[in-house]
């Protein structure tokens, strides 16, 4: 449960004033099964603790120890919300919470009803009897206080919140940027900017409530540090680099509330969105996929894993980040 950090020694300073924070001496050494005289004792904070080396150095000879990697990454009987979960990527990570282990994930989105591929979802999650539920609620996530009332409500009814993807977003047809209109600029920049940290909001004022802290995940997008070459998208690249500022600044301000916030950027993926744009364009299909190393693109499902591994225990120390998930079209 305690690591032990001893001799070599360092000292930290970070970016902190010196006067109020003066230096801390941190040390790293031997694990010894007790705290070292003079190091520092860091607990850890998972339930499943003492993990790794520390449960080797721990453990009795006489018990037979269990793997406990896969018990990190558990969302068990955790709630969550997912803006943008009635198709797409979504509703992909939707699922995937739910196969984590967690008791109950609400899917946000514009439409009165589900579409039929959330509802045929719904019916593989409840084929596979885990106990989990796959609901719908059909909100405009643009809406800042029927968002935040709804959440609350959601909050009453399970009596806790855990996990927030804010996923919803909107692309625009090209547009010169000398000439992009302002009513379709604010349109995207309401859904995809505003939206998001609407979202987060409601989620993270449960997450606060209930006192138990929480994982917010902003899906942005690799078009959020980059430009998409041949493509006049100067909307949505916008909102999306607003939304990784967003995520670091929310984690700067909720990290002592121990609420993490990441933001999630993928690269060219095969949604249903993506895919109305290809349809059009059908050349670009080759063009996207000679422009990373896995000379390809992106599958939904291929977001399933760094989304599990953003909610849960595993990514404990994780927060301010900015995970891409683009095939490697950045190393280029």
């Amino acid at each position: 449960m305690f690591a032990t950090i001893a001799p070599r020694s360092i000292w930290w300073y970070g970016s902190r004033n010196r006067t109020a924070f003066p230096p801390v001496l941190y040390s790293f050494a031997r694990y010894k099964g007790t705290t070292a005289k003079g190091a520092i004792s860091v607990q850890s904070v998972s339930p499943h603790a003492p993990l790794g080396v520390s449960a080797a150095l721990q453990g009795k000879v006489s018990e037979k120890p269990k793997p406990k990697i896969f018990d990190e990454f558990s969302l068990k009987d955790r709630v969550g919300i997912v803006s943008g979960g009635n198709r797409g990527l979504g509703l992909e990570m939707a699922l995937a919470l739910c196969e984590a282990g967690a008791r109950a994930i609400y899917c946000l989105d514009l439409p009165t009803k589900p579409s039929a591929e959330w509802e045929k979802t719904r019916d593989f999650l409840k084929k596979m009897d885990i106990g989990a539920k796959l609901k719908y609620v059909s909100i405009d996530v643009t809406d800042q206080q029927s968002l935040w009332n709804r959440v609350a409500e959601i909050g009453d009814e399970e009596g806790r919140m855990d996990v927030c993807v804010a996923a919803a977003g909107i692309l625009k047809a090209h547009t010169d940027c000398l000439r992009y209109p302002a009513a379709q600029f604010k349109e995207v920049l309401d859904v995809n900017t505003n939206g998001v940290l609407y979202t987060a909001q409601a989620a993270g004022q449960q997450m606060e409530r209930f006192g138990h802290g929480g994982s917010i995940i902003l899906i942005a997008s690799m078009s959020g540090t980059i430009t998409n070459r041949d493509h006049a998208w100067v909307s949505y690249n916008s909102s999306k680099s607003a939304v990784l500022q967003m995520a670091r600044s929310m984690a700067c301000e909720l990290g002592e509330k121990n609420i993490r916030v990441n933001s999630l950027s993928p690269g060219h993926i095969y949604t249903s969105m993506t895919a109305a744009y290809l349809d059009k364009q059908p050349h670009l299909l080759e063009k996207w996929s000679n422009l990373n190393p896995m000379g390809r693109i992106g599958r939904p499902d291929e977001m399933r894993g760094v989304c599990v591994w953003l909610a849960s225990g595993a990514s404990s120390f994780c927060t301010g980040s900015d995970i891409i998930v683009s095939g490697g079209h950045h190393s280029w």
